[in-house]
């Protein structure tokens, strides 16, 4: 899920323009996005939109919900828990009861456990618990960080490098406890694409996995910052290939372009070659 699109729930003019794109995932919006008195009409369209099949295979699905305890958590989740939905997109999530209480209501909706959940970090309370959250319910797939709400509520600069380096490697290592994946969040200033690169290439080197896109134009770029590129590919691949060799005479450590590799740097290239080969790059 290198690069997520935003979809107002409340502009069902735009499904079917968002699934054409070339983006790895639709993130189509119940909450902020609609305003209250459109919020039942959202959902039915987006619940049509889902039933209707319009959405190709292969492009994952999220919906970010109304969050848990409004009144209208439960009738989005009844709503869009289709067969084509892959993540309920959880926002202002502060423990992990409001975690454990979806995917009940998931166990419920879909008892083959197929859908999972992204919570949002956007509360200093949701930051402080990231790891619980993170771990909270086997459902849970990844974290996501909301910059907005976490940051203009406490005068912080959205754009200072030490404030997102901060906040990033703290809700990537939270993630990493739980095993699960790590989702930068939306880039406001559309027309400054060299501001969005730097942010998507800052977040890879902080183990991110992809990134909100909150415009067509950002997919792209969002697409290409967090693909391996091909020395990546080569390295992690001779890597591999040395590892086999130095298992077969029983040593441990070994060297690779001059570095000491061992157990941590392996299992680093397998990564780096199972995300190339699933994006059929590297070949």
């Amino acid at each position: 899920m290198r690069s997520k699109l935003f979809v107002p729930g409340s502009r069902p003019e735009l499904f079917a323009k968002a699934a054409a794109s070339a983006a790895d995932a639709l993130s189509f919006d119940l909450e902020d996005a609609v305003a209250p008195g459109r919020k039942a009409e959202a959902r039915a369209a987006l619940s049509h939109f889902l039933q209707d099949g319009a959405v190709a295979p292969g492009k994952l699905i999220v919906v970010r919900v109304n969050a848990v305890g409004t009144p209208h958590f439960a009738d989005d989740m009844a709503a869009v828990a289709t067969p084509r939905l892959d993540l309920i997109n959880l926002p202002m999530v502060e423990d992990a009861a409001a975690v454990t209480q979806a995917a009940a209501l998931l166990d419920r909706i879909d008892p083959a456990q197929r859908i999972r959940l992204l919570v949002n970090i956007e509360t200093p309370m949701g930051l402080r618990k990231a790891a619980e959250l993170a771990a909270a319910h086997p459902r849970v797939a990844g974290l996501q960080i909301g910059y907005a709400d976490l940051f203009e509520p406490t005068g912080i600069d959205r754009h200072d490098p030490a404030a997102l380096a901060h906040i990033r490697i703290a809700i990537r290592l939270a993630a990493a406890e739980a095993g699960v994946a790590a989702y930068d969040g939306a880039y406001a200033v559309v027309k400054n694409p060299d501001g969005y690169r730097e942010e998507c290439e800052a977040a890879r080197r902080h183990g991110f996995a992809g990134k909100s896109c909150i415009h067509p134009t950002q997919i792209a770029i969002a697409n290409a910052a967090f693909m391996p590129t091909a020395p990546e590919i080569e390295r992690a691949r001779r890597i591999i290939a040395a590892a086999h060799d130095a298992e077969a005479k029983g040593i441990g450590a070994y060297l690779v372009d001059g570095q000491m590799i061992d157990a941590p740097f392996l299992a680093s290239a397998r990564a780096v070659v199972a995300l190339a080969e699933s994006l059929g790059v590297g070949a």
